[in-house]
Parts: structure tokens; sequence; C-alpha cells
């Protein structure tokens, strides 16, 4: 990728994030091209350059949050040993990202985020879908080492690790940050193992 490309992904993506954390705090109708300017420095038509509509920057802001779903499984292979270690690592890794960009589940699960685009309910879909899928292939390794029962339905399995994240996220968020999401996600996690591990 060439300087000129690199930069342009940067902004795009500094663009998203910014966009996010504006949803974070005064949800989508709070966001506007002009409040992503005045937030990083820009005039408007700088905006412009990198998004035709404020429409295509929540996409963006979508696509940005599939990106660090992504890269936290990558993250999780990378530093844990065994598909058990790997999910462990990667429900700590996801609560994280909760709590760093607090608006996610605002914005997933804001009604007014489909309003005006029906079809990105598919979007939505889709990015948990591909999520789900790399929780599934983590499992279903397990199963092929013998770690995880042969007996359990990986792809049954991959939704309920995504229970242990989305209600306790929902509660932090409720609560101002009173719920212990930490504590839960330890607590949850020695859980779900005992289930899942071969031989229980």
């Amino acid at each position: 990728m060439n300087t000129s490309k690199m930069q342009t992904a940067l902004r795009r993506e500094q663009i998203a994030q910014t966009a996010l954390e504006i949803m974070t705090d005064q949800g989508l109708r709070g966001l506007s091209v002009a409040s992503i300017a005045g937030r990083i420095g820009l005039v408007p038509s700088a905006i412009y350059r990198h998004f035709q509509s404020k429409e295509d920057i929540v996409d963006a802001v979508l696509d940005l949050i599939h990106a660090r779903l992504l890269e936290n499984v990558a993250i999780a292979s990378r530093e844990a040993g065994n598909p058990v270690r790997r999910l462990e690592r990667l429900l700590l890794l996801h609560i994280a990202l909760i709590k760093e960009n607090r608006g996610i589940t605002r914005i997933v699960f804001a009604e007014d985020m489909y309003e005006t685009r029906p079809e990105r309910t598919g979007k939505v879909y889709a990015i948990i879908s591909s999520y789900l899928a790399e929780v599934a292939g983590t499992l279903r390794l397990g199963q092929e080492q013998g770690q995880i029962r042969a007996d359990a339905d990986p792809d049954a399995l991959s939704v309920m690790f995504l229970g242990l994240i989305q209600p306790s996220a929902i509660l932090w968020r409720l609560s101002g940050g009173d719920f212990d999401l930490d504590s839960y996600a330890t607590i949850a996690w020695t859980m779900f193992e005992q289930q899942i591990r071969a031989g229980t």
C-alpha cells in the first residue's frame, strides 16, 4: 500500500472511530458530519473527501467494529496455545473492546440504526455471523484435539459463548459502569469451560 492510500485508510478509520465515540454519547441522532469534523479538527468538506454521507460513515463504524472483532480473534489465536485458552482470551478481549468502546452495544441494537437503511440489519447479522463462525471454528478445533466434548454442537456453543458477553455488556451499560463486567466474565467463563471440557 502506497503512502497516499495508507493515509486515506488511516483517515477513514479515524473518522469512523470518532463517529463511534459521538454515537456512544449522543446516539445516531447526535451524529453529523459537522460534529465529526469539529471533534477531529477538520472542515466538513474534508470528511466528504472520504465519505459521501453520514449514512456511509455509520456503515464504516460497523465495518470498524467488525474489524476489531476479527482482530481479537487473530490476537487470541496468536497468544493462546490451545483452543480452550483461545476462547478464554477472546472473551477477555471482547470485554475489553466493549469497555473501551461502550457505545458498541448501543449502536448495534439501536432501532434508529435501521430506519433509514433497512438493509443494514443484514450487514449487522453478517458481522455477528462471521464472528460466531470464528468461535465455532475454534470449538471444532478443540473437539479435534480432544479438549472439548465431542457431543457438543459448535454452532450452538458459539451462540452460548456470545451470550456470556452481550447481556452482561448491556447490564454494565445500564448501570453506568457499576456492574462488574470483569468479575462476571471470570465467573461465567469458569462455568462455561466446565460445560465444554471433554471428560466432564
